[in-house]
């Protein structure tokens, strides 16, 4: 499994924490924007590199930089591995019989990315009152609901024009 490791220093800007990357991951991962897994301070979590105006970076989450033991402007040794495992997120139960309740939500869920599934997940299971992952739960219905379906034939479309423009 492709993997580097690099002495970094974590970058935090107000509440927004980010690992740089200095290196091009494209050749090591086959893509900029390569999923992998990253080590720091004994802490391992999943993410995405990210590449934004000449500038790439991987995420992290106040709850991996907490779980970490960071708070930012740290300098250490950073493990950056290309993750090949599938990437799935387990819906809280609730959630789960809401969006079946309502079709056609569940078809929409299943259409969404592993990072928009996780961020929905992540703010029902962080809730601390129940009326509160409540609220969450039935705002989750309304917006995955009301999102167009994605249909095979458009997907199909769209990774032929990918294809062919490339």
């Amino acid at each position: 499994m492709p993997s580097k490791t690099v002495r970094v220093q974590i970058v935090r800007d107000g509440s927004m924490c980010f690992v740089p990357v200095p290196f091009d991951p494209k050749p090591l991962f086959g893509r900029v924007r390569a999923p992998v897994r990253v080590t720091l301070n004994g802490y391992t979590y999943r993410s995405t590199i990210a590449a934004m105006g000449g500038t790439v970076w991987i995420p992290l989450l106040r709850s991996n930089r907490e779980a970490a033991g960071l708070v930012g402007g740290e300098t250490l040794d950073v493990e950056i591995t290309l993750d090949t495992d599938k990437r799935k997120v387990s819906p809280p139960a609730d959630l789960v019989t809401a969006l079946k309740g309502a079709a056609p939500a569940w078809d929409r869920w299943r259409e969404l990315s592993f990072t928009h599934q996780r961020e929905f997940a992540d703010a029902i299971t962080q809730a601390r009152r129940p009326e509160t992952r409540a609220r969450r739960i039935a705002q989750a219905v309304r917006m995955i609901r009301s999102r167009p379906a994605k249909k095979l034939a458009q997907r199909q479309g769209d990774k032929a024009r990918r294809l062919t423009s490339a």
